[in-house]
């Protein structure tokens, strides 16, 4: 077996440095969603009785169904924990990433529920008897901003992380 030459020692790097950065932004990812979805379903399904997951049923499939989405918000959530950890583990947390992962999904998963669950598979709406425009006006325009907030912290992020000194390493 021949021995590692620094040309694959920098490829190696190079390779973990881009396994690492995806890494935090899908931990982000996840972590987004699952608060999201978790936001949604304490505040609006359990606090306000806005709606339940699926309103086009009886109440009891409706909380049926909240309880499978409070499932998924937290298979989503301690998911994306396991991966936080192993990053911290491997020192490559790139905290900054990371939250750019989590606005990203959380925008993401409120322009999904916004559009696709609220007006194209009409499983449930934001709330019942009043006019809707100003809710989701509100809903799909927060989901805007969080997915370009989130966007714009990952531009801004280097795929590689900080050494301890502050200084970036370079990638060849």
């Amino acid at each position: 077996m021949p021995l590692p030459t620094a040309k694959t020692t920098d490829y190696t790097k190079e390779r973990n440095r881009r396994v690492h950065s995806k890494r935090n932004v899908w931990s982000g990812l996840l972590f987004g969603i699952g608060l999201v979805a978790f936001i949604d379903e304490a505040v609006f399904h359990q606090l306000l009785h806005w709606h339940h997951f699926y309103d086009r049923s009886t109440t009891d499939m409706g909380l049926v169904s909240d309880g499978f989405f409070h499932a998924f918000s937290w298979f989503a959530t301690v998911a994306s924990l396991f991966l936080l950890a192993d990053l911290q583990r491997r020192k490559a947390w790139w905290p900054k990433r990371w939250l750019g992962g989590v606005l990203l999904g959380a925008g993401a998963f409120q322009l999904y529920d916004g559009i696709i669950h609220h007006k194209l598979l009409e499983l449930h709406q934001i709330r019942y008897g009043v006019d809707l425009l100003p809710y989701d006006l509100v809903w799909n325009i927060a989901a805007v901003l969080l997915l370009l907030t989130g966007l714009i912290l990952l531009w801004q992020t280097p795929n590689t992380p900080a050494k301890p000194n502050g200084n970036r390493e370079e990638s060849t």
